[in-house]
């Protein structure tokens, strides 16, 4: 039997949540739908999700299609949560990219087809609320093709479109589409003759390898045109193969706790076999953290939600027990490529307090779990700072916290989370000493612009055994952390020009205390400029409101880099300051009497105007839960 892994992928209330509904209801697995607005739905199963109407955690569900067993993985819409995205991008096979055709192509949406289409993901378009005043045809498949893809290949036709009565009927796909990448086909579309199962063989084969991309409409609410699309997934959405030599390799994706607080993980097998109490290598990618662990029960998905006992084989996605020490983006088995780091960080970061920090470092650690950018930061002082991408996500962290571990927190205003890079060479050397307060190690390190991170060596590598390398290789990048001014330090390259040891009594650790204190001095003998992350935009509003929309911009430091005008609508781009986004953004709607689009993405970095700002140091590993503890002790 094939297993298909998709993902289901929208801008918010595109209606994403309710087709995922519609397609338990179609395929059985559900006898009554449910209702985003009453939260009655399969996937939204947190209380936060259901009284706010909006997925906030992805979920997973399964069904089957003919022969095929779908696992199907509801993702949040709105780009607070782009990380629960990016995560569930790391195991699919292929995407459902769900547009309203009365809203059409939003800024969400653009966000997520760069990112699919980089990925070289195949995706099927599906035109929802077919059935609602304003739905679009034409215009539709024209905003697609100009925002998103110009290789769109419509699959379907609608008959009184943006009513209640609207229907769909299936249409050919356009040969001389599929033609321009497919020569047999060419030659049989010269001849004329054309046969209709080369066309469905080229269609699913382009699909396939993101050459095109089709486009179902229909209506999660009536039902009309799902089943086409259901069958869509069938035939154009390829499973991915078992792996070549039958090793197990599977990948974390996703952390949540059960009813009485246990850890539960859940994988995507990409090949060989999962089993419980088998003891199984794992790997933390990018770290020299690895280890064993005995899964106590592995269940399979076994439609809708729920799960039963099994051997999860290739392409299963499985709810994993006894995975204390994994993490998101961990791996089990033989070690292999994953896609990370397709969204942008958070940029923002907020400060958060409780009367009963000691409670509210181990809530935000259970949180962290399932959203591991997060990233706990504990600054002098023991006050806690946590990352963000918007407003959103302070507002959801509350509620959980207030609903799941009964905390009531207040958050700093939120500010930008700036990094810094050198502006010169700087080095410095501690030499070897025998006092209590020295190093049984000398370490020199030459510190220097460059794009990146790169660490090098310009002593042999024999001066030094293998562990003090390990220790050194672990430790600078951990001290460039933070740099002059408390900020990460980017675009840098290390050098280790000296080194030394005193055998036997050096160890590692003598390494690992040693290189932070010489980074340290190196970066002052280097200087550092602090610089701030902008977001490229791109605004749209009535021609009329140019001058208004201009100034505010003005007002918000933005650096303007086209500005267009089509008809009534003017088209601005430009870059705006991270911080500044969300407070430009509440005045688009008072601006422009609600009619604007605003798109924005994470653009880089530039250089802070005036004096930089601060952000405290600490030399404290937020993960050590008895330090921080500790330290908390001795303020209480």
């Amino acid at each position: 039997m094939r297993t298909l892994n998709i993902g289901i992928l929208a801008h918010v209330d595109a209606g994403k949540t309710s087709l995922t509904e519609r397609l338990l209801f179609e395929t059985g697995v559900i006898r009554r739908i449910g209702s985003v607005d009453s939260g009655s739905t399969q996937t939204d199963t947190l209380d936060l999700e259901r009284r706010r109407g909006i997925t906030i955690q992805a979920a997973v569900v399964s069904f089957m299609v003919g022969d095929v067993r779908v696992n199907l993985i509801d993702t949040p819409g709105h780009p607070d949560f782009i990380a629960e995205v990016e995560r569930a991008l790391a195991v699919l096979d292929g995407v459902v990219l769900v547009v309203s055709a009365v809203e059409g192509v939003q800024p969400q949406t653009r966000v997520l087809m760069r990112t699919l289409a980089r990925l070289g993901l195949p995706v099927i378009l599906f035109a929802n609320k077919i059935d609602r005043m304003g739905a679009r045809y034409e215009s539709l498949l024209a905003d697609i093709r100009h925002r998103l893809t110009p290789a769109v290949l419509p699959l379907s036709t609608v008959a009184a479109i943006g009513t209640r009565e609207a229907v769909t009927a299936p249409c050919e796909p356009d040969a001389a589409m599929l033609a321009e990448h497919s020569d047999e086909l060419l030659a049989a579309y010269v001849d004329d003759a054309v046969p209709a199962d080369l066309v469905r063989r080229e269609l699913a084969r382009q699909t396939a390898s993101a050459i095109v991309y089709p486009v179902f409409f229909g209506s999660a609410i009536t039902g009309e045109g799902v089943p086409e699309l259901l069958a869509g997934v069938r035939e154009l959405l390829p499973s991915a193969g078992p792996g070549p030599d039958g090793e197990l390799r599977a990948t974390v994706f996703k952390i949540e706790r059960g009813r009485a607080g246990e850890k539960i993980a859940y994988v995507r097998v990409f090949s060989g076999e999962l089993s419980a109490r088998r003891g199984l290598p794992w790997r933390r990618p990018g770290t020299a953290i690895r280890g064993e662990v005995r899964p106590t029960a592995v269940r399979i998905f076994d439609g809708g939600s729920s799960t039963v006992d099994g051997v999860a084989g290739a392409g299963s996605i499985a709810r994993v027990h006894g995975l204390r020490e994994l993490r998101i983006g961990d791996q089990l088995g033989v070690p292999s490529d994953t896609r990370t780091g397709l969204f942008a960080p958070p940029s923002l970061e907020t400060a958060v307090r409780s009367d009963r920090p000691v409670e509210l470092y181990a809530a935000l650690r259970r949180l962290a779990e399932s959203d591991p950018l997060i990233s706990i930061r504990a600054e002098d002082g023991a006050e806690l700072t946590i990352r963000l991408y918007g407003e959103v996500q302070k507002e959801v962290i509350a509620s959980r916290l207030a609903e799941e571990h009964g905390l009531a927190v207040e958050f700093a205003e939120t500010r930008p989370i700036c990094v810094e890079r050198p502006v010169g060479t700087g080095s410095f050397t501690e030499m070897i000493s025998g006092r209590p307060d020295g190093f049984l190690a000398t370490v020199g390190l030459r510190v220097e612009p460059g794009p990146g991170y790169r660490y090098g060596l310009a002593v042999e590598a024999g001066s030094l055994l293998p562990p003090f390398h390990h220790a050194l290789e672990e430790a600078i990048p951990a001290a460039l952390r933070q740099g002059l001014h408390g900020w990460q330090v980017i675009g840098c390259h290390v050098t280790l020009t000296h080194s030394g040891y005193w055998a036997p009594v050096s160890s590692a650790a003598d390494f690992r205390r040693c290189a932070p204190l010489v980074v340290l001095h190196a970066l002052r003998e280097a200087g550092t400029e602090v610089l701030e992350p902008v977001h490229r935009f791109e605004l749209e509003v009535p021609a009329d409101r140019i001058s208004v929309a201009l100034s505010r911009l003005a007002d918000a430091h933005a650096e303007l880099s086209s500005s267009v005008v089509r008809g009534e609508t003017a088209v601005l781009g430009g870059t705006i300051a991270a911080g500044r986004v969300h407070g430009f953004e509440q005045q688009l709607p008072g601006l422009t009497q609600g009619d604007y689009a605003f798109w924005t993405e994470f653009g880089g970095y530039r250089p802070v105007h005036g004096e930089p700002p601060r952000r405290a140091r600490t030399d404290l590993n937020p993960l050590h839960r008895e330090e921080y503890v500790a330290r908390l002790a001795g303020r209480m």
